[in-house]
């Protein structure tokens, strides 16, 4: 299934950390995909989630080269991103994401975003990692299945 039918199907997706990084460093190899996806959360009535561990593991990189200009300007830019709920962890999806982890075994950052995007009533699953097919009732988007 492509990109644009996956969004049409679902008012409501997940996306995982990746997806913002392809975005914001511009990477050749998936800008223009990360783009349609964020253009498609700028409609009315698309909505998207993710774990408030996406902004730890975007600004992660800015940080180690000491760049608090760029982590200031990301954190500015997606913080206030409309039509995206940024999710913390609470104790009912931390329990959720060790059973992901005991069951699928996935790392604790993958086990987070599962259980964020299930429990904000996330449809779909956007990423390019396989492993989060292993979550049952979580459809998911491999961008590299998309070039």
């Amino acid at each position: 299934m492509g990109l644009d039918a996956f969004l049409r199907r679902h008012r409501r997706v997940a996306i995982d950390s990746c997806i913002f990084i392809y975005e914001l460093e511009a990477n050749p190899r998936y800008v223009a995909l990360a783009r349609r996806v964020f253009a498609w959360l700028e409609k009315p009535g698309n909505t998207a989630v993710t774990s408030t561990i996406t902004m730890t593991e975007i600004l992660t990189l800015p940080y180690q080269g000491a760049d608090d200009s760029q982590a200031d300007t990301y954190f500015g830019l997606l913080s206030t991103y409309s039509h995206l709920e940024w999710v913390p962890p609470d104790l009912q999806m931390a329990r959720m994401a060790a059973r992901f982890r005991a069951s699928h075994r996935l790392r604790t950052p993958d086990a987070i975003q599962a259980a964020t995007a299930i429990r904000s009533g996330a449809q779909g699953f956007i990423s390019n990692d396989k492993i989060f097919r292993r979550v049952e009732g979580l459809e998911t988007l491999i961008l590299d299945e998309q070039l």
